[in-house]
């Protein structure tokens, strides 16, 4: 039997994304360059015999899930799992005024999310049990077919950690770029392999903004 390919995207720009804010949750836009960006993976998909599309509902994942099922003839699903990791009383805050607001909490890390969360969050296992048993649920619906979820950075990563066997302690060498596609084969054996890696049409956007 045939694989079934998930295309794993992360969600445009956000309104946002120039104040390094902790979003989670907090329902944001995205921008002019990320509606772009949707546009792009939306070409880039059309010709692909994907039968279902889904995505967070969250609206900066629901606008690229509404622009590629456009394209694609589909109807999008959201599914409130796929939610970004939720930051609690961080929410909508910089590192700067988190520490500022809560001066017991000055000394968190993210890097340590696999194993603390900051007051009323989740941490990287909680996500994981949050996203995973979600999408073996639309997975299985779809078995042999060729699927897209829309989501975001935090999900994306617990995805392909669990796709390439990582423990959550690997979470951060992954890269989600705004608009980035990964591509991922399920097999019926269990076996999973990731044939695309934070990659897609934006790169040459993405790539840019390193140097």
């Amino acid at each position: 039997m045939k694989p079934t390919r998930l295309y794993l995207i992360r969600h445009g720009q956000v309104v946002n994304h120039h104040e390094f804010r902790y979003n989670g949750h907090f329902d944001v836009d995205i921008t002019d360059i990320g509606v772009l960006q949707m546009q792009n993976i939306s070409a880039f998909l059309a010709n692909e015999p994907i039968t279902a599309v889904y995505s967070s509902d969250l609206q900066r994942a629901t606008k690229g899930a509404e622009m590629i099922s456009s394209v694609l003839g589909l109807k999008p699903v959201k599914i409130h799992a796929f939610r970004e990791l939720h930051l609690g009383r961080w929410e909508g805050l910089t590192r700067e005024e988190g520490a500022a607001q809560f001066p017991e909490e000055a000394d968190f890390r993210f890097r340590d999310l696999a194993h603390t969360r900051v007051q009323g969050g989740e941490n990287l296992h909680d996500l994981q049990d949050r996203v995973m048993p979600a999408l073996k649920d639309t997975l299985t619906k779809h078995v042999g077919e060729h699927i897209a979820l829309i989501a975001h950075g935090g999900v994306n990563r617990v995805i392909l950690c669990d796709a390439l066997g990582l423990p959550m302690e690997n979470f951060f060498r992954i890269e989600q770029d705004y608009g980035c596609i990964n591509v991922i084969d399920y097999f019926d054996d269990g076996v999973k392999v990731v044939k695309l890696l934070n990659g897609g049409p934006n790169q040459e956007l993405n790539i840019a903004k390193i140097y």
